[in-house]
């Protein structure tokens, strides 16, 4: 099987083409190389025959034409976007045109494309989404989000990222374009761009920075660790019913403050500072819209495909600091590019 992954140079993207090629599917990389992709994840792979790379923006219908034409692609696993909720809040423009008309393009572009390869009937579209598009839930542990879950987003990240959920439902629904579709859990793991929290405890706690957490630290996300991810949405792809969708979840629920004193422990362990790194926590004011809650139910995903989480959040914590500790010349360039080190969606950028 021949696999185009579109946003494939980015964090979960990239670990999907990682875990692709290592399994032996062909792979083929659309990345547009945006501010928050980077060539260097994917060069564990980038010497394999398995693996090509092409250099194209989702918004260019005519580069996405060319690039199905030349690669006859089996299968589409759509990740490519725009990602970061803060971003979204001072710039909402990139996340619209990315996140709504490039999956449009991509839609577009593959119906195009089985029509003229005579519709394959093995031919499907994976469109990867995020769990932020059903809004916020009551800390109340016996709800969680469902596939069923009505759809009420709160950032503009999350609304470019439902709209385009609906446009693949109705690409299917419409037009007979074989779909599957999954909404995941807060990612953490290696190769995570340095602005998500994760890493920016790790890296502002190695440079005896200060902890940024939002509010008091009360939200609680469903953390799942990235390489886990990349196995579900190989499994979704590989057996998933068409036109169905299915939520990917860590089961691993905590609070950011909670997240952040677990990573700071790891840290007094792996690499010991004179005083403890907890001490480095500080308390900022929180971003607009910010959901109290995330938290999702894997019935759908265990029950018809089998597959659940194999790392604990504790384990994948661990794994993903020893990897920051023994990867500085993959994050230290990183911390150069625009934006970085700068509070981001504060609602009070320009117009």
């Amino acid at each position: 099987m021949k696999i185009l992954v579109t946003g494939g140079a980015g964090f979960i993207g990239s670990a999907v083409v990682r875990l692709a090629v290592a399994r032996g599917y062909q792979v083929v990389n659309l990345d547009a190389l945006t501010y928050a992709a980077c060539l260097d994840n994917v060069a564990p792979v980038a010497d394999s025959p398995l693996y090509a790379f092409e250099q194209a923006d989702i918004r260019d219908r005519a580069a996405l034409d060319w690039i199905f034409a030349k690669h006859a692609p089996d299968a589409v696993m759509h990740l490519a976007a725009e990602s970061h909720v803060d971003r979204s809040i001072d710039g909402p423009g990139d996340f619209i045109e990315t996140n709504i008309t490039g999956t449009y393009n991509m839609l577009e572009a593959a119906r195009a494309w089985r029509v003229h390869a005579g519709r394959p009937e093995a031919f499907r579209f994976h469109h990867i989404s995020t769990d932020e598009v059903f809004g916020s839930l009551p800390a109340d542990p016996e709800i969680k989000f469902t596939e069923d879950t009505p759809y009420d987003p709160h950032s503009p990240y999350s609304a470019s990222k439902a709209a385009s959920d609906h446009l693949v439902r109705v690409w299917h629904e419409t037009y007979g374009l074989p779909v599957v579709l999954t909404n995941c859990s807060n990612n953490y793991g290696p190769y995570h761009f340095p602005e998500k929290l994760v890493p920016v405890v790790i890296l502002n706690a190695l440079a005896g920075k200060p902890l940024p957490i939002y509010g008091k630290g009360e939200n609680i996300r469903d953390w799942l660790y990235v390489e886990d991810h990349a196995d579900a949405l190989l499994t979704v792809l590989e057996k998933g019913a068409l036109g169905r969708s299915y939520n990917i979840g860590g089961e691993n629920e905590r609070t950011n403050l909670e997240l952040v004193r677990t990573l700071c422990a790891i840290l007094d362990e792996l690499r010991p500072a004179a005083a403890p790194y907890a001490d480095q926590i500080t308390f900022v004011a929180d971003r607009p819209g910010h959901d109290t809650r995330y938290a999702i139910d894997p019935t759908r995903i265990r029950e018809e495909l089998g597959w659940r989480p194999s790392v604990t959040v504790e384990e994948g914590l661990r794994r993903t600091v020893q990897w920051y500790l023994d990867n500085e010349a993959w994050w230290r360039p990183l911390q150069a590019r625009d934006g970085m080190g700068q509070r981001l969606g504060t609602g009070r950028g320009a117009a």
